[in-house]
């Protein structure tokens, strides 16, 4: 168990909420924010690490490299961040030419803000290479990791964000739908403001599933439109009901993809977690 980077356990467990396996109650989007800061900042760590000894976890040094050191385990760290205090595991290096001490780590502690900017995008949209080489540089203007680590850092990333916005729905099957925007401070320009669209949904085996979500203006009918119209083209069954924050665009949006839809609930957003437990409640009941 030593011998897997910190950063896929960590995936496990973002795989494991999106499958809806995670036994905690708490916020879907919240606890995968959090893990995606997360599993972030600990990929950048063991690619720093693989920049200076050059290689990745798992390979081995040719012959005719030089020899920098050796991986020597993790030493704890932690970070605050908005979503709550994110714990670490800073690698270490043993029998290198001089002392190895991640620059990374001073640099994540203070710019949190921007690690959760970046994973709030990496489920909505997916990150680029410039995304993250422009998000990481030093006030020198050098880059903290070099370009083949964040090459490989980005290649990952895209990979894991593929696998969620094109994941087919057909095999949950949705009793209860919720339809919701939340609001995070994406400043690509200053003051600027995007809604994130969320769906998410209650199954007839009583798992909660994160089913869709997408940066968009929330009173837009046209957002809502092709948020929905995504989904239904990955394979969601009609719900049971369906309920929402009451948004006039989101609730056309609904009415035209099933005009049949007589028990949608309009609710505000702060109702939403609520209404989760009173729809488990009458799955048990």
């Amino acid at each position: 168990m030593n011998r897997i980077p910190p950063s896929e356990r960590i995936q496990k467990q973002i795989d494991e909420l999106l499958e809806g396996n995670w036994k905690d109650s708490d916020d879907l989007v919240t606890r995968l924010i959090h893990l995606g800061v997360q599993h972030l900042a600990q990929e950048m760590l063991e690619q720093e690490t693989a920049d200076y000894l050059g290689r990745g976890h798992y390979e081995r040094r040719e012959d005719s490299e030089e020899q920098r050191g050796y991986r020597n385990g993790y030493r704890p760290a932690s970070m605050d961040t908005a979503e709550g205090r994110v714990q670490l595991q800073v690698p270490q290096v043993r029998e290198s030419p001089a002392p190895y001490r991640s620059k990374l780590v001073d640099f994540l502690r203070g710019n949190s803000d921007v690690l959760e900017r970046l994973a709030v995008e990496m489920y909505t949209r997916g990150l680029s290479t410039r995304d993250i080489e422009d998000a990481f540089r030093e006030v020198t203007g050098d880059m903290l990791l070099s370009r083949t680590a964040v090459s490989k850092l980005t290649e990952q990333l895209w990979a894991d964000y593929q696998a969620f916005c094109e994941q087919d729905l057909s095999c949950y099957k949705v009793e209860y739908l919720f339809l919701d925007a939340v609001y995070e401070s994406l400043r690509r320009e200053a003051g600027m403001k995007e809604g994130v669209l969320v769906a998410w949904g209650i199954c007839q085996d009583r798992r909660k599933i994160l089913l869709h979500m997408a940066l968009g203006n929330k009173e837009s009918y046209d957002a809502w439109q092709f948020f929905t119209r995504d989904m239904v083209k990955r394979g969601l069954n009609v719900p049971v009901m369906i309920t929402t924050d009451g948004a006039p665009g989101l609730i056309r949006a609904v009415e035209v993809e099933d005009p049949d839809q007589g028990n949608m609930a309009q609710e505000p957003a702060s109702a939403l977690s609520g209404a989760q437990d009173a729809q488990c409640d009458l799955q048990g009941s």
